[in-house]
């Protein structure tokens, strides 16, 4: 079953080989109880998915009977994301940043909707984003930029570096919905990732609102 799951994400990603497809009918993906597993597998063994959530507990904990308490809350559409815990994690600059912890149950919901999200816009039939973009994407990293630079850049001797300051902090919601909007026309899947966004996080200073951003 889990191979007969992951194949319907096989199915989106060859359908969104079509950049201006439009993606219908996600939210039934967040019922298959076997996409969860598929989840599970693949957070349990990275470093510091095992982190407690706020209510203390682990992914140690995670089993069929939560998996089967977290989809017939999507069939009601009565699930919620719990605020997520912040903490402060050192830059290489020494300031930091806040990365907000969700709850190991939350971070397997989380990764189901990113594998649907994948699907779409990575599909290895044609991605959306362009060859030279390595960031946050599956198979590329840091490194994949460099080799491209060792290979195409050659004879350039000045790079500019730029960056967005606390670009994740002030992601505006209504502006990441409508993008996804594009390619997605689920009101109730776009509805579930603007509750991760409003889920707030906790500090030592009590309950914080998540107008903008990205816990």
């Amino acid at each position: 079953m889990v191979g007969a799951d992951l194949k319907r994400l096989g199915v989106i990603a060859h359908l969104n080989r079509d950049p201006s497809w439009v993606n219908k009918d996600l939210y039934r993906l967040m019922y298959c109880e076997d996409l969860y597993l598929a989840a599970y597998e693949r957070l349990k063994s990275k470093p510091g998915n095992m982190t407690p959530g706020i209510d203390g507990s682990t992914l140690d904990g995670f089993s069929r009977e939560t998996i089967r308490r977290i989809t017939d809350a999507m069939r009601n559409e009565s699930f919620r994301f719990s605020p997520a815990r912040r903490v402060e994690i050192p830059k290489a600059n020494g300031k930091t940043r806040p990365l907000g912890i969700a709850s190991p149950t939350e971070k397997v919901v989380q990764e189901v909707v990113r594998m649907v999200l994948e699907a779409i816009y990575e599909s290895t039939e044609g991605p959306t984003f362009l060859e030279s973009s390595h960031g946050f994407r599956p198979e590329r990293s840091c490194h994949t930029a460099l080799k491209e630079i060792k290979k195409v850049w050659t004879g350039i001797r000045w790079f500019i570096e730029g960056d967005i300051s606390s670009f994740f902090d002030n992601i505006d919601h209504d502006i990441l919905i409508r993008l996804l909007r594009r390619r997605i026309s689920d009101e109730r899947f776009l509805n579930l990732i603007r509750k991760a966004l409003k889920a707030g996080v906790l500090t030592g200073l009590g309950l914080e609102a998540t107008r903008i951003g990205s816990p």
